[in-house]
C-alpha cells in the first residue's frame, strides 16, 4: 500500500502539543477525543500510513495520570446505532471498549449516558453496566443547547446533569462515535468542577476536518462524508478568521458550541484561553502529509464508499434521501462520479461481457483482477481467488481447489444448514484453500498472497452478504456493492 502520511512524526508533533496543553490548565484538563480513540480505521484510509491505534499509543505514556470517562447518546442507544466498521451497536462497543482499555492498563472511571430522556433501552444499558461495577452518570436534554447560553451555564442546564467523580489530572473524554455528547460532557464538568471549586481546562485531540487544509480538500470532504449522517458541515472558522486574519477550517458544532464555551472560561476564570474554535483543538495531521497525491486519492476513494454505504442504508430505511444527496453533492465537489472508483467501472464491463454477478478488485500497483459468479462460488469468492492466483504467478486455469471439494460443503450448507446459496461466500473459499493447502504446493503459494491485499479497491455489481463485508474487511480491502437502490 503506498503511504502518504508519515505517523511517526504525527506521534511526536501531536504528544509536545498535548504536554503543552495539560501544562497550560494544570490541575485538571479534559481532553475530548474527536474520531476513535481506539481503531480509527477512517483516519487510516484517508491518510494512508496512519496508524489506526496511534492515540491510544501516546496516552500510555502518559497512563498513570490519566482517567477515561465513555460517553453514549441515549438517542443512538434507542435506534441501536451500529459502529459500521466494526458492524456491532454502540452498546457492545462500549463494553467493547471498556474491557480493551483496561487490558492495556488504561483505566476507564465511567460511563456517561447523555441525552437522557427516559429511553428504556439506555436505561437496560445502565443496568446491564451496573452489574459490572461501572459507574453511569446521566446527563439530560438541555432546552436551548447550545444557543441559549444563560440557560445552559445555569442550574436548569449543566446543573441538571450528574457530577462525573474523576481522580486523575487528564480526563480523557471518548466515545464510540460522532455526535455522542463528548464535549457538552466536557464543559458539563467545567461547570461543576467551578462549583466544586476546582479549576479545569478542555482541549479536544481532533484529527478532522485538517485545520490548515482548504475547506473542499479531498480529506475534508471525506471527513463530511463519514458524518453525514449527523448532518455535518465544514466551514471557515469566523472566529480564527476575526481573531488572527487566517482562514482555518472547522465544523459547524465546534462553532456553534464556542460561544458557550467561550462564555463558561470568562465565567471561570474572567478570560477566555481561546480566541476560536480552532484554538482548542490539538491537530497536528496536516504537517505529517508527506505526499499530498496520495491521501487525496484516498479520500475520493472514501467518498464513493461512503456514498455506496449510503445507497444501502437507504434501501434498508435506516437513513433519508437527504443524506443520499448530500453524498452527491460531496462527490460533485471532489470532481468524482462513482466510475471514478477504477473497479466500479471494470466490474460493469465485466457484467456486460459476462452477463453475470462480477466483481473487480484494484491492487495497489494498479492491476485490476476480476471474478464473476459460477455454479461453485459467488463473485466475491471468485474474484479472491483470481487475484492471489495473479499474485502468485500461477495461471488462471489451475484449480486450487479441487471441485470434488466443493460438493461436499455444498450439501453442508443447503441440507444441514438451511442455506438456499450453494455457492461458497469468501470465508468458505479461504477455508477451503487453507486446506487445500496442506497438500498443494500451489494452493500454499496462494494463501500467503492474502496479505497482499491489504489496500486493494473491490466492487461488486450486486449486493452481498454480511460475511462477505466482513472478510473483505478483515483482509483490508475496501470494497463497494450495487444495493437494490441506485
Amino acid at each position: 500500500m503506498k503511504l502518504g502520511f508519515d505517523n511517526k512524526k504525527y506521534v511526536t508533533m501531536q504528544s509536545e502539543n498535548i504536554k503543552r496543553r495539560i501544562n497550560q490548565f494544570g490541575n485538571k484538563l479534559y481532553l475530548e477525543f474527536g474520531g476513535k480513540l481506539l481503531g480509527d480505521y477512517h483516519a487510516s484510509r484517508v491518510l494512508p500510513g496512519f496508524n489506526p491505534n496511534t492515540k491510544l499509543e501516546m496516552l500510555m505514556q502518559i497512563n498513570e495520570d490519566a482517567e477515561v470517562v465513555i460517553v453514549i447518546s441515549a438517542q443512538d442507544i434507542e435506534k441501536n446505532k451500529i459502529r459500521s466498521d466494526l458492524g456491532i451497536s454502540y452498546n457492545d462497543d462500549v463494553l467493547r471498549l471498556i474491557e480493551e482499555y483496561n487490558q492495556i492498563g488504561l483505566y476507564v472511571s465511567s460511563v456517561v449516558i447523555t441525552k437522557y430522556d427516559g429511553q428504556k433501552a439506555a436505561d437496560a444499558l445502565k443496568r446491564r453496566l451496573k452489574r459490572k461495577n461501572i459507574s453511569v452518570y446521566l446527563h439530560y436534554v438541555i432546552k436551548g443547547y447550545p444557543s441559549d447560553v444563560k440557560n445552559v451555564i445555569s442550574k436548569n442546564g449543566f446543573g441538571k446533569n450528574e457530577y462525573i467523580k474523576t481522580e486523575k489530572s487528564l480526563v480523557i473524554v471518548t466515545a464510540p462515535g460522532p455526535g455522542s455528547g463528548k464535549m457538552a460532557t466536557c464543559l458539563s464538568q467545567l461547570y461543576h468542577d467551578h462549583l466544586q471549586g476546582i479549576k479545569a481546562g478542555y482541549a479536544k485531540f481532533e484529527t478532522f476536518p485538517i485545520w490548515n487544509l482548504s475547506l473542499d480538500h479531498p480529506i475534508n470532504l471525506a471527513y463530511e462524508a463519514a458524518t453525514a449522517d449527523l448532518a455535518d458541515v465544514n466551514m471557515i472558522d469566523p472566529y480564527h478568521l476575526s481573531a488572527y486574519q487566517e482562514v482555518t477550517v472547522n465544523y459547524n458544532r465546534d462553532i456553534e458550541i464556542f460561544p458557550v464555551l467561550k462564555s463558561m472560561f470568562e465565567e471561570i476564570y474572567g478570560e477566555s484561553p481561546y480566541a476560536s474554535p480552532t484554538d482548542m483543538g490539538v491537530n497536528m495531521a496536516g504537517f505529517c502529509i508527506e505526499d499530498d497525491d496520495i491521501c487525496q486519492e484516498a479520500s475520493k476513494q472514501e467518498i464513493i464508499r461512503r456514498y455506496y454505504d449510503t445507497l444501502e442504508e437507504f434501501a434498508n430505511e435506516n437513513c433519508s434521501i437527504e443524506q443520499v444527496n448530500q453524498l452527491n453533492l460531496l462527490m460533485s465537489k471532489a470532481g468524482i462520479t462513482k466510475e471514478y472508483r477504477k473497479s466500479v467501472k471494470v466490474a460493469y464491463q465485466t457484467k456486460q461481457k459476462k452477463s453475470c454477478i462480477c466483481a473487480a478488485l484494484e491492487l495497489s500497483d494498479g492491476r485490476i483482477i476480476t471474478g464473476k459468479t459460477s455454479d461453485f462460488m459467488g463473485a466475491c469468492s471468485a474474484v479472491l481467488m483470481n487475484t492471489v492466483k495473479e499474485l502468485a504467478g500461477i495461471d488462471d486455469s489451475v484449480h486450487l481447489i479441487s471441485s470434488r471439494a466443493f460438493a461436499p460443503i455444498q450439501r453442508l450448507k443447503t441440507e444441514y444448514l438451511g442455506s438456499c446459496n450453494p455457492r461458497l461466500h469468501s470465508d468458505e473459499i479461504l477455508i477451503a484453500l487453507s486446506l487445500s493447502a496442506t497438500d498443494s504446493e500451489e494452493a500454499r503459494l496462494a494463501l500467503q498472497q492474502l496479505s497482499k491485499l491489504k489496500g486493494a479497491q473491490a466492487h461488486v455489481t450486486s449486493p452481498i452478504s454480511k460475511v462477505d463485508v466482513t472478510t473483505f474487511k478483515k483482509l483490508g480491502i475496501s470494497l463497494t456493492f450495487e444495493s437494490l437502490i441506485k
